[in-house]
């Protein structure tokens, strides 16, 4: 038998382990990195343990009004398993998770599932449950790939602003200031989208002093000065551009693809996959065709993100 609780503070240290041994864990699991937006979400994440009193699984969630979320505040999230999950055991936790949920008057639950690239092992255990339970697709977006196994051929184009860009005097850097990046990042968002990045300055150099091995700034300079760059979100298996920008001068010189060439060919060949994230607006239905034109001439191909809707009977 199943039992579920809220996750509370006393759990910390319990939870940060859980998500270290895990075989589909990811840094951003990490209390401190899911916290530091505590003010934004109510959290309401959940721990399983068996009758033997073992934790199971986790589930970082939040909640807002009657539907839990699996977590607003993160790219992805699901359930996190240790490499003895079986199938098996997954749908018992589930089938404890809704019951949870009925008894606590939670209507819904909107369920991100973690990318099987971060997976260590096999890790769709959860995937078959939501068929089991019911669940159904709302919302698929499109990441975009480099996969280091196969062959990565760039297009015409992005070999000719490459071949351009090296002519240019453009160096690239790994800088822990993210100060004047971000400058250039606010700058660039505003104009283009009238928006602003995800995280704020004082955000994302406190998670980066969290977790400097995951968290990393590269830039390409001209003069001294910064014309592009590109945070990335590092695990052992993935590098994933959380952020990419570039100026007007950055454009013309093609310093951005020049940087991103960089990262692909040097700085994370020895990954597994390169991830570009999501190029799709309006819930999934939108493709922003010019900026997955960009990825995939980098030789990315798509891997589809799936949100699925739960109704809680």
């Amino acid at each position: 038998m199943i039992t579920v609780q809220k996750y509370k503070a006393e759990h910390k240290h319990t939870w940060d382990n859980f998500v270290k041994t895990a075989k589909n864990g990811h840094f951003m699991f990490y209390r401190n990195y899911m916290e530091y937006h505590s003010d934004r979400f109510e959290d309401h994440s959940l721990l399983f343990t068996d009758d033997k009193d073992r934790l199971t699984a986790i589930l970082p969630a939040n909640l807002n009004g009657e539907i839990l979320y699996s977590h607003q505040g993160l790219t992805f999230g699901g359930l996190i398993l240790t490499d003895k999950a079986s199938t098996n055991a997954v749908l018992e936790i589930f089938s404890a998770l809704k019951e949870y949920l009925a008894s606590s008057n939670i209507r819904k639950l909107i369920y991100k599932p973690i990318p099987h690239i971060y997976a260590s092992l096999p890790s769709d255990e959860d995937l078959y449950a939501l068929f089991v339970s019911g669940a159904h697709v709302f919302r698929r977006d499109v990441s975009s790939l480099v996969d280091f196994n196969g062959v990565i051929k760039y297009t015409k184009g992005r070999k000719w602003t490459v071949n351009k860009a090296k002519k240019e005097n453009i160096e690239i850097c790994r800088t822990d200031d993210f100060s004047q990046f971000w400058t250039l990042l606010n700058g660039v968002l505003q104009a283009q989208h009238g928006a602003k990045p995800v995280h704020s300055i004082t955000e994302i150099d406190y998670l980066r002093s969290c977790y400097p091995d995951n968290i990393k700034l590269f830039t390409a300079n001209h003069d001294g000065k910064i014309i592009a760059g590109a945070v990335t979100y590092e695990t052992e298996l993935v590098a994933h551009t959380q952020y990419l920008s570039n100026s007007d001068l950055g454009r013309e010189l093609g310093a951005l693809d020049f940087l991103i060439d960089h990262l692909i060919k040097n700085e994370y060949k020895n990954k597994k996959y390169f991830d570009f994230g999501i190029s799709t607006e309006n819930g999934g239905l939108i493709l922003n065709k010019g900026l997955i034109s960009q990825k995939e001439g980098f030789g990315a191909r798509a891997m589809v993100q799936d949100v699925y809707e739960l109704e809680i009977k």
